[in-house]
């Protein structure tokens, strides 16, 4: 008998050959010996530091000036801010609305301002006056429409800035008995 009609005429024969032949090829692919190593980093820790920042006179103002004249000199008020967070931050200085007595002659077109930083006094006493004062902003309180660049002040650094205002000298008669409210608002970002 050949074998092929031994196959054919004994199915159970031929059934029982292919399994034995598909379980030997099974053990042969699966005894392949791997090597394996692993390595771990456990404790890995994150945390956010903090930006925030005090103000001396926060919720008050930094001057109240009345009986003001054109070409009379300024008047004055000082205010410290402070990074109080552990992270550097970039401080600007904007402010709200002026809010006017008469529409027709805003004061605050009129209002000469000086924001003069006395520079940090993280580790000091506050000094204005000195040699390393810097001049943020010079113009009118009208014309400070967009935010003054302060500088980037690192975790704990204390600045003082100085306000001068001054009613211009061209003020004529229009303006006598008029008034001008204005918010100042610090950011850190």
């Amino acid at each position: 008998m050949s074998r092929l009609h031994v196959l054919v005429h004994r199915p159970r024969r031929t059934l029982a050959a292919l399994a034995t032949a598909l379980v030997a090829v099974g053990i042969t692919a699966a005894s392949g010996a791997d090597f394996t190593a692993t390595s771990a980093n456990p404790g890995n820790t994150f945390a956010t530091g903090t930006l925030t920042m005090s103000n001396s006179d926060a919720g008050a103002a930094i001057l109240t000036a009345g009986g003001m004249k054109p070409g009379a000199p300024a008047s004055t008020g000082q205010v410290d801010i402070a990074n109080t967070g552990s992270l550097s931050g970039a401080f600007t200085l904007s402010r709200g609305t002026p809010v006017d007595s008469d529409g027709s002659n805003p004061l605050s077109g009129k209002l000469n301002l000086v924001v003069v930083d006395c520079g940090d006094f993280s580790s000091g006493t506050p000094v204005c006056g000195d040699g390393d004062d810097v001049t943020k902003y010079t113009g009118t309180v009208a014309a400070m429409t967009s935010a003054v660049a302060l500088g980037s002040y690192a975790g704990g650094a204390k600045h003082r800035y100085e306000f001068r205002v001054a009613v211009d000298s061209s003020a004529g008669n229009a303006y006598q008995g008029a008034s001008s409210e204005v918010e100042f608002t610090w950011n850190a970002a």
